[in-house]
């Protein structure tokens, strides 16, 4: 199964193969944005997931997000792809309830190694608390796994990426590089372990501290969900390049120039509304990288932050305070 060659079917995997963040905004111009009072969240502005309002109790949360492979594990491949669907769910502030497969193989593929991306995918829905109930399967020469994903948020508990204001403090919840690392094609094993974390226990800590935004670091790299935050929200983010955290070869991938088919895309989307002037190229990089199964991008008022890092640090869990948010326009990436 290790050595099944998912990889050598596809030309990028991962979130790496999302469509051009740039191309994707002018597409997305010729679109009327649906009128209605209970979406609560679609594409004005567009965001992780989008929100319908049932009641005054109840929204429901809907994503879809799929991907050729990245690794060639298929029930490692089944497990980040369902990984990265489900924390479309947790960036918005919803529980998951009901996943639903979108898949795509050669039929020449052993009838075991798809079963094997379905469990691994099953398993992962499992863990989040939720139900893997059917799905949709077609043929195609390039592999393509993920889910469409049903979850619930409070009306008033939805998070969105547009919220952040100038005196909040911006944090990570996960290490950037996992495109440089795979890239790399040496040893993934901390890279696939990020890329199976959830960020449900991340989302959980989080909570109570109601954030002002909240996005998860996907296919356009942390400077393209830092550019969109800051656009959206109309003020300036910066980020301090020697506070970026990174994965064991992430750093050392991008001096040896490594670069995945994402980077130059996420430079053509958010290189304009970016001011890098002195950061040393191989953090420009992982700055770029396009992250699979990445974790969330957070704003918060800066008087919470200890009390935040103490309560992550309770828990057991990872986080990292990289910059700030001011007044003004754009994303400063400073040494």
């Amino acid at each position: 199964m290790e050595t099944a060659g998912l990889t050598s079917l596809t030309v990028g995997g991962g979130c790496a193969a999302k469509y051009s963040a740039a191309r994707l905004e002018e597409l997305l111009k010729g679109f009327v944005p649906a009128e209605a009072e209970d979406l609560l969240v679609g594409l004005d502005p567009a965001d992780d997931a989008a929100v319908y309002r049932l009641d005054d109790d109840r929204a429901l949360v809907f994503t879809v997000d799929f991907f050729p492979p990245l690794v060639d594990d298929p029930a490692l491949f089944g497990r980040i792809a369902a990984t990265n669907a489900l924390n479309d769910v947790f960036a918005m502030g919803g529980t998951p309830l009901l996943a639903l497969s979108v898949a795509a193989f050669p039929e020449e593929l052993a009838t075991d190694l798809v079963a094997a991306v379905f469990h691994g995918a099953e398993q992962q829905v499992r863990a989040a608390g939720a139900i893997l109930a059917g799905g949709h399967t077609i043929r195609d020469t390039e592999p393509k796994y993920g889910l469409a994903v049903v979850g619930t948020v409070h009306p008033d508990g939805v998070w969105i990426k547009s919220g952040a204001r100038p005196g909040d403090a911006v944090f990570l919840t996960k290490p950037l590089g996992t495109g440089l690392v795979l890239a790399r094609k040496g040893d993934v094993t901390e890279a696939a372990r990020w890329m199976t974390t959830l960020n449900d226990r991340a989302a959980d800590v989080l909570r109570p501290f109601s954030p002002n935004a909240v996005t998860d670091v996907t296919g356009f790299g942390l400077l393209g969900h830092a550019h969109e935050t800051a656009e959206r929200s109309g003020v300036r983010i910066r980020l301090r390049a020697s506070a970026l955290p990174a994965l064991g070869g992430a750093l050392e991938a991008a001096r040896d120039g490594v670069r995945t088919g994402g980077d130059p895309r996420n430079r053509d989307f958010a290189g304009a509304h970016v001011s890098s002037d002195g950061v040393p190229e191989e953090l420009l990089a992982l700055a770029y990288d396009a992250q699979t199964a990445g974790g969330l991008l957070v704003t918060l008022p800066a008087e919470q932050a200890l009390s935040l890092e103490a309560e992550f640090e309770r828990a057991g869990l990872f986080l990292a305070r990289v910059g700030a948010v001011e007044d003004g326009a754009g994303v400063v990436l400073e040494r």
